[in-house]
C-alpha cells in the first residue's frame, strides 16, 4: 500500500455515517466532524427536533442529513431508524452507538426492574440490535465500520452506576464479539470515555470535580466534547484498517 496523506487516511467523502445519540455531547461532535470530513449523516435521539437542528448544521457544512426519532431502548425503533438510513442513503458505511444513559439512584435496592431494564436496554440492547441489523446488511454490501461508545465505568465500576456500568461491560464484549462475527468486510471497535464535560456535567459541581481531577487523572481536567474528534475519526476511516476489536480508552488516566 503506498503511503497516504493525513486527509487521505481520514477522508469519508461518499461514505453515510448513522450517530445514535447524535443531537449532543460527544455523538454531536463526531456527527459534525463526519460530515466536516466528507461524510452524509443521520442524526438519531428520542427528541427529533433537536436532531433537525443539527441536521441544519450539517447541511451547512454542505453535505446530506436525515433527522429520526429513535429509542436506543427499542427493538422495533432499530429497525425502523436501519430502514430509515438505507431508504435515504442506500447505504451505510459507520454505524456509532453513542446513546446512552446513566440514571442517578440512592441505593441499590431502590433501583426498580423498570429502571434496571431502561439502563440495559438502551446501552445494551439497542446497541446490539442496530449493531445487528446495519452490520449484517454491511457485510452483504460494501462493508463498513461499528463505533461502540463505552465508558471506563465498565473498567472501574462504582456503587452509585452498576446497572450501567455493567451494561457498558456488556458493550466492550459486544465489541469483540461483533469483530468476529462480522470481519472481515465490517470492523468493530469501542471508545471508551472517561469524564467528559457535556450537557451532563452542569450538573455536577465543578469546582469540587475540578480539584479532585488535579489528583486523580494524569492529564489534571476532564475532557473537552472535542476531544473525541480524533479517535472517533480513526475509527470511522481507512486509517483504522486492521483495527477490529479494540477498546480504547480516553479518559485522561486515572491514576
Amino acid at each position: 500500500m503506498s503511503p497516504r496523506t493525513a486527509s487521505e487516511l481520514f477522508d469519508l467523502s461518499g461514505k453515510v455515517a448513522v450517530v445514535t445519540g447524535g443531537s449532543r455531547g460527544l455523538g454531536r461532535e463526531m456527527v459534525l466532524a463526519f460530515a466536516t470530513h466528507g461524510a452524509d449523516v443521520v442524526i438519531a435521539s428520542r427528541k427529533v427536533a433537536n436532531c433537525e437542528s443539527v441536521a441544519d448544521e450539517v447541511r451547512g457544512l454542505g453535505r446530506r442529513a436525515l433527522a429520526v426519532g429513535y429509542h436506543a431502548a427499542s427493538w422495533s425503533d432499530a429497525d425502523t431508524l436501519a430502514d430509515a438510513a438505507y431508504n435515504e442513503f442506500g447505504r451505510v458505511d459507520v454505524l456509532v452507538n453513542n446513546a446512552g444513559m446513566s440514571p442517578l439512584y440512592p441505593s441499590l435496592t431502590d433501583v426498580s426492574e423498570e429502571l434496571f431494564d431502561k439502563v440495559i436496554g438502551v446501552n445494551l440492547k439497542g446497541p446490539f440490535r442496530l449493531s445487528a441489523n446495519i452490520g449484517t446488511r454491511m457485510v452483504a454490501g460494501g462493508g463498513g465500520s461499528i463505533i461502540n461508545v463505552s465508558s471506563v465505568a465498565s473498567h472501574r465500576p462504582s456503587p452509585t452506576e452498576a446497572p450501567y456500568a455493567a451494561a457498558k461491560a456488556g458493550i466492550n464484549s459486544l465489541t469483540k464479539s461483533l469483530a468476529a462475527a462480522f470481519g472481515p468486510k465490517v470492523r468493530v471497535n469501542c471508545i471508551v470515555p472517561g469524564p467528559f464535560l457535556t450537557d451532563i456535567s452542569k450538573a455536577w459541581d465543578m469546582n469540587t470535580f475540578s480539584e479532585h481531577a488535579k489528583i486523580a487523572y494524569a492529564l489534571g481536567r476532564g475532557g473537552e466534547p472535542s476531544e473525541i474528534v480524533g479517535a472517533a475519526l480513526y475509527f470511522a476511516s481507512g486509517a483504522s484498517s486492521y483495527t477490529t476489536g479494540a477498546l480504547l480508552d480516553i479518559d485522561g488516566l486515572p491514576r
